[in-house]
């Protein structure tokens, strides 16, 4: 289970934005999100790396915890 860093995850519509991307990735990943640390933890069957890609082109930066 990969956890991003996102540092300009502040808000609860970020964290639903994160959200959104990850799901468009992999429907059936779990993503849980903590807002106070600006951390995602997502169970995927998907690739790190397009996880990672994916919060990018949502406009989020990230890096693995």
């Amino acid at each position: 289970m990969p956890t991003f860093n996102v540092p300009q995850m502040t808000c609860g519509h970020c964290a639903s934005t994160v959200t959104t991307a990850i799901k468009a990735v992999d429907a059936n990943a779990s993503v849980d999100i903590d807002l106070e640390q600006r951390q995602v933890t997502v169970e995927s069957s998907a690739d790190t790396a397009a996880l990672a890609a994916v919060l990018e082109k949502a406009g989020y930066p990230n890096e693995l915890a």
